[in-house]
């Protein structure tokens, strides 16, 4: 199965290993330091230089997108009972 990031980014679920809101990309210096090596070495992908409201860290990638992270965790199927 492949989740839609946003604009033409579709990754394969099972490379998903995390979905963050963007406000998390603060929340901690462990994370700060992780996202600032993964931007050096060239892991990081925007998708929407204008707007990003989630990052999705991959096996291989590091994604910025601009859906939510609550809609792109409804489309991987991680969040079931929502409604």
């Amino acid at each position: 199965m492949f989740i839609h990031l946003g604009g033409d980014v579709m990754v394969q679920s099972k490379d998903v290993i995390a979905i963050f809101d963007l406000k998390m990309k603060y929340s901690s210096d462990s994370t700060k330091e992780f996202l600032n090596v993964a931007d050096e070495e060239g892991f990081v992908v925007m998708i929407d230089e204008n707007e990003s409201k989630s990052f999705v860290v991959t096996s291989k990638k590091v994604y910025y997108s601009p859906i939510s992270s609550l809609t792109l965790k409804k489309r991987a199927g991680f969040v079931s009972e929502l409604e």
